[in-house]
């Protein structure tokens, strides 16, 4: 399996790519700015991009989709509470931020624990509401990449319509939390942490 992850745009949302070693395919998560970037490592690790994964629709990780989609022709996965906020710009905030980011209709509609095979890599889809109404979490192996829902040390914003902060508590402790401690977190912001030491020293939990 490959797992690699870097910050991109002007919120340093972290996108991720998640390949399959013998099948060379690849899902991209959370393509928020800088679709060259992206494109271009995509073509360094010598990767099909065969999904498109949004943990959640904002506009810090939905900025690059349509250009990703068009380049690749990969299908477009989201949760099926978030999928209004891809046609959306009010909905997605980007109209509060300048643009007004409207994307098509996702290809699939996801639900907690939906399984998405990339190559040989499976990939299980947690529903884990609170930071938006369709945010998920995505397991794959020992890692855990969690979009705005749990941060290194934090969690995420629930100000934002939809949000709701003790929904997001409840999933991350009822979802989250259940994993063994050396779980590895990759969240939508920041450096990765595990879910043992999120028990341990984040605040909020």
């Amino acid at each position: 399996m490959i797992l690699e992850g870097f910050g991109v745009g002007p919120m340093d949302a972290n996108c991720y790519i998640i390949g399959c070693n013998e099948k060379r395919v690849a899902a991209v998560v959370d393509p928020g700015a800088e679709g060259k970037r992206i494109l271009a490592k995509l073509e360094e690790i010598k990767l099909k991009c065969q999904y498109i994964i949004l943990t959640h629709g904002h506009i810090d990780h939905i900025g690059a989709l349509n250009e990703v989609r068009q380049a690749t022709g990969a299908e477009v996965l989201v949760h099926k509470n978030d999928a209004p906020m891809l046609t959306n710009p009010a909905h997605n905030l980007s109209l509060f931020m300048g643009s007004a980011i409207k994307c098509k209709q996702a290809d699939r509609l996801l639900e907690d624990g939906d399984r998405v095979n990339v190559g040989n890599v499976n990939l299980e889809i947690l529903h884990t509401p609170g930071h938006t109404p369709g945010g998920i979490c995505i397991k794959v192996g020992n890692n855990l990449i969690t979009g705005d829902t749990l941060f290194a040390g934090s969690v995420g914003r629930s100000d934002f319509p939809g949000g709701n902060h003790n929904v997001m508590i409840k999933s991350i402790k009822t979802k989250l939390l259940q994993f063994p401690d050396e779980t590895k977190v990759y969240p939508g912001h920041g450096p990765a942490s595990t879910i043992g030491a999120e028990k341990k020293y984040n605040p909020f939990l």
